[in-house]
């Protein structure tokens, strides 16, 4: 499989695939998305074949416009309008009341569906090419390193993509916030580039955070967004003392780092991040990647502060380390 440069062309062709119940992968601000018609439950049973994704695992419908939420969801509440005037297009989705329509292959069984408009203007393009809601989960296998270029989509899926549309790499790089907007407290049920302020600024009411909850979720399991090789999450000083028992036992370390202290190590495979939370995020996976390729013994990571905006890094490098 060779990805497909974006023309008017390639955004029809992959239209018509989707309508005839096929799978393309499409870019989006966050990560690429393994797309299906949502509306079609034998597209998207090929979903969860292709990334080998539990069936109760729900999916996120991406729409055009945010109009289109009355077609998924019922009884809408106002505050979900205010979010999608306010982050729509962008990285946020929505949990919201499915109507009885929605094939329960979407929401895993569940009484809910998740919806969100992308920030991307190919995804977009294909979007309002296609006139309904593509269901797409991280287009790779379940449970490793989300794809950020289209060839992570190959190396992850191959052949079972019918069209890769090649974006160029994705600008936010993790996946987008999910806030469950079913209960009378609005609650984040995975972090992302939309931060817990943002939103209670706008909804003018505290919002939770839980990493337990009734509703299913995706990125909701203790382990994802994991590489193969053994990865372990540090403090610096940590760090230096796990590199050097590995190294003195003769074993192959990958260090990832961001801070000025270990920028200057001396390690064959140190991969050094920036130390601004939102570039950090949209270079991790391809970090995380390229260190998995090396065959190491282990990937050392150098732990992010505690503080709200990396909360989404520290989610995604708490769920693929050790």
């Amino acid at each position: 499989m060779t990805p497909t440069a974006v023309t008017p062309q390639s955004i029809q062709h992959a239209a018509a695939l989707l309508h005839q119940g096929k799978l393309v992968a499409i870019p989006t601000e966050t990560v690429y998305g393994l797309g299906a018609d949502a509306s079609n439950p034998d597209a998207v049973a090929k979903i969860f074949l292709a990334k080998g994704r539990p069936a109760d695992h729900p999916l996120i419908v991406h729409l055009a416009y945010a109009r289109q939420i009355k077609d998924w969801a019922i009884n809408v509440p106002e505050v979900a309008w205010r979010l999608a005037d306010e982050f729509w297009p962008g990285p946020l989705t929505m949990i919201l009341q499915k109507k009885a329509s929605v094939p329960m292959a979407v929401t895993g069984g569940q009484n809910t569906i998740a919806l969100r408009v992308p920030n991307n203007a190919v995804a977009l393009w294909l979007l309002r090419e296609f006139g309904g809601g593509i269901a797409a989960p991280s287009a790779n296998r379940f449970g490793r390193i989300s794809p950020t270029l289209a060839t992570h989509v190959i190396e992850e899926l191959g052949d079972a993509v019918d069209c890769i549309l090649d974006g160029g790499p994705c600008a936010v790089g993790v996946e987008s916030t999910i806030i469950d907007l079913t209960d009378s407290q609005p609650t984040i049920l995975r972090p992302g580039r939309i931060s817990r302020s943002q939103l209670e600024a706008v909804l003018q009411t505290p919002v939770a955070i839980k990493s337990q909850h009734k509703i299913r979720a995706p990125g909701m399991l203790a382990a994802h967004y994991a590489p193969n090789t053994p990865a372990f999450l540090c403090t610096t000083d940590t760090l230096l003392a796990l590199l050097d028992q590995q190294r003195s036992h003769g074993k192959r370390v990958g260090v990832l780092a961001f801070s000025t202290e270990l920028s200057q190590l001396t390690c064959q495979h140190l991969l050094n991040l920036p130390a601004q939370a939102d570039n950090y995020e949209a270079a991790l996976y391809c970090a995380l990647r390229e260190l998995d390729k090396l065959q190491l013994d282990s990937i050392l990571v150098e732990k992010p502060p505690e503080q709200e905006d990396w909360m989404a890094v520290n989610d995604r490098l708490n769920k693929a380390t050790i």
